[in-house]
């Protein structure tokens, strides 16, 4: 069985830290807390689960701060959260099933991490990300924000089939999301640091965020043909590109980003719903309905994993789409099992039926 070393950081997380910690509670042999200038209760919770709660001046970078709760750690391996993520009683299970049995040449884990921001959505991303890394391995952090894990060491990599969830939600009330991650960008880039590829890319979904078009294309333009960014990030940049020419009021665009998009690589469901959507426009249904297919029968859905996944686009507004078309064709039933296929997925329980 192989020693774990639980590192997180924490900022006023009175209200989510003790439902983490309770649902990993056993897993980790250590638990390494890095607290960043709370003011709430924070601190008492974390000293209640360990003595190693430690403090960290903020300097508005986050791989600083993660840098250092790695430096505590003493274990063979380190699993990282934040306080507002938790393992369901089924992940946690499977994670201590991978305790016991992880292989001994394995240096790094992968786990998929959900993002259910919407109530009536289910979960409406996902992304797979490095959890558990072995520590003499020498992983560590990389970019002011949406931090990335590295090492300069060759890694053997094992993908689980572990799911972290993310507990904070969208309530739908049309409130503006935090800037304090922009905050952090644009206060690097007045101090003349030089975004990388990747911080690039992340600063472009920021800026995407909080409507700033114009700024969001420039990064996204950049991004979409890099030899340093991965296919898959290549494909979603160009995704969240086309989106924002719409919303700039260039939806000419779209289409050519599309196109652009499907000459690059096998169909990407999000550019499938595009070419649905815009034979619907034509009138060409026969045409609209074979491109929702492609969207929610993508063959090669995993290989999006390691960027964003937005889940719309291969669950249920294909199979909304797919109901209008068969509603204009006259095909009742077609049209009302796709509707119901469309509010599975909406409900979140389509993936368990199927």
């Amino acid at each position: 069985m192989i020693s774990i070393s639980l590192c997180m950081i924490v900022k006023n997380e009175a209200l989510t830290l003790n439902n983490c910690l309770e649902s990993v509670k056993g897993i980790p042999d250590e638990i390494i807390i890095v607290d960043t200038g709370s003011t709430d209760q924070t601190k008492e919770i974390a000293k209640a689960w360990t003595d190693q709660v430690y403090d960290f001046p903020w300097t508005d970078d986050f791989s600083a701060a993660r840098n250092a709760s790695f430096q505590y750690a003493t274990k063979q391996y380190i699993l990282w959260l934040d306080a507002d993520d938790i393992l369901l009683p089924e992940q946690r299970s499977k994670l201590l099933q991978l305790k016991e049995t992880l292989a001994d040449n394995v240096d790094a884990v992968g786990m998929t991490y959900e993002i259910p921001q919407q109530i009536d959505r289910g979960v409406v991303s996902y992304t797979v990300r490095l959890r558990l890394v072995r520590r003499d391995k020498n992983f560590r952090w990389q970019g002011v924000v949406h931090e990335d894990l590295a090492t300069d060491q060759l890694y053997h990599y094992l993908s689980s089939a572990i799911k972290v969830t993310h507990t904070k939600t969208i309530s739908g009330t049309g409130a503006s999301p935090a800037r304090r991650n922009l905050d952090i960008y644009e206060y690097h880039l007045a101090s003349g640091h030089e975004l990388t590829i990747s911080e690039r890319f992340h600063y472009a979904r920021e800026c995407h965020l909080h409507h700033l078009y114009d700024q969001a294309i420039e990064s996204y333009e950049l991004c979409m043909n890099h030899p340093d960014v991965s296919l898959e990030n290549q494909i979603f940049a160009m995704h969240k590109l086309a989106t924002c020419y719409v919303q700039a009021g260039q939806p000419h665009k779209e289409l050519e980003l599309t196109l652009k998009a499907l000459a690059k690589d096998v169909p990407y469901p999000a550019f499938s719903c595009r070419m649905g959507e815009h034979f619907l426009k034509q009138g060409h249904i026969e045409a609209a309905i074979h491109w929702y297919n492609t969207a929610y029968h993508h063959p090669l859905q995993e290989r999006y994993n390691a960027s964003v996944v937005d889940t719309a686009y291969q669950t249920w507004l294909p199979h909304e789409q797919l109901a209008m078309c068969y509603e204009l064709l006259g095909d009742a039933k077609q049209a009302g099992t796709h509707r119901q296929w469309a509010e599975f997925h909406k409900m979140g329980i389509a993936g368990k039926i199927l």
